[in-house]
């Protein structure tokens, strides 16, 4: 077997988040939404840029592969007890969702953590969306809707670097 090349996993990656209900545009709602009063300047083509940027590290992808394959696994009922009811349930004791996310929010240091924690308290747009979704005994988000959160919150501090660079 050999490994894919990093845009053919980018695309891999990409292509999941859309098929389970994660767009592209969805999450550069919730990057401008967390940039927008620290730089007013900043565009919605911006936004889509950065996440394409976090998309691009290979952690990332890894990170996506990993937590949606558990979420599909989870709702076909193809994981062993108790972890399928753990992870089906979206137990909060569990945490190993957040810890995986945390591979795509360490990238960018402490602002991609506080930013991470920030929308995974709040879960704005599509992160609550996914959550919401997840309820259903049917449906399995429990790592998705971190996954969504640790790619905005990455994107969002990836733009705060970039900004901070420009104005140095």
């Amino acid at each position: 077997m050999t490994i894919k090349s990093n845009k053919k996993m980018k695309d891999i990656a990409k292509n999941l988040l859309i098929e389970r209900g994660a767009t592209i545009e969805e999450i550069a709602n919730i990057v401008f939404e967390l940039q927008k009063k620290y730089i007013p300047s900043l565009t919605m083509v911006d936004c889509t840029d950065a996440i394409e940027r976090v998309l691009d590290k290979r952690e990332v992808q890894n990170a996506v592969l990993t937590g949606i394959e558990l979420d599909k696994l989870a709702e076909e009922n193809k994981l062993s007890e108790p972890l399928e009811t753990l992870i089906n349930s979206d137990n909060p004791l569990y945490g190993i969702d957040e810890i995986l996310v945390l591979s795509i929010v360490n990238v960018y240091g402490s602002i991609g953590f506080t930013n991470f924690g920030y929308v995974d308290k709040l879960k704005p747009g599509i992160i609550g969306t996914l959550d919401e979704a997840g309820k259903d005994p049917n449906k399995c988000n429990t790592f998705l809707d971190d996954i969504v959160g640790a790619i905005a919150a990455a994107a969002a501090s990836s733009i705060a670097h970039n900004f901070e660079e420009d104005e140095e």
